[in-house]
């Protein structure tokens, strides 16, 4: 699966990460059940996959105070990325 990734253009071109480099190896590590290490490649991987699921259970059942779930996962998941894009720069 590895040799099908696609690599960033961002730090393949200027030589810095960007905000969703790790995304695809974290991905792979959760279908190999390498839990713990997905999020420690990409800290927002799950609150990711579960702002996914949200949106597309929400397509098909509309459900109470919807709106305000996604809206806080989304938030969440923003923060989360930017966070540990920042600690992984400065680091």
């Amino acid at each position: 699966m590895e040799e099908y990734m696609l690599p960033c253009l961002n730090k393949k071109l200027l030589g810095v990460d960007c905000m969703g480099c790790g995304m695809q190896r974290a991905i792979a590590l959760i279908f190999r059940g390498e839990f713990v290490e997905a999020f420690h490649m990409y800290p927002a991987i799950y609150s990711l996959i579960t702002l996914f699921l949200i949106i597309g259970i929400n397509i098909f059942f509309k459900f109470k105070h919807s709106n305000k779930i996604i809206g806080t996962l989304a938030i969440l998941t923003v923060v989360t990325i930017i966070t540990s894009y920042l600690i992984k720069i400065i680091n």
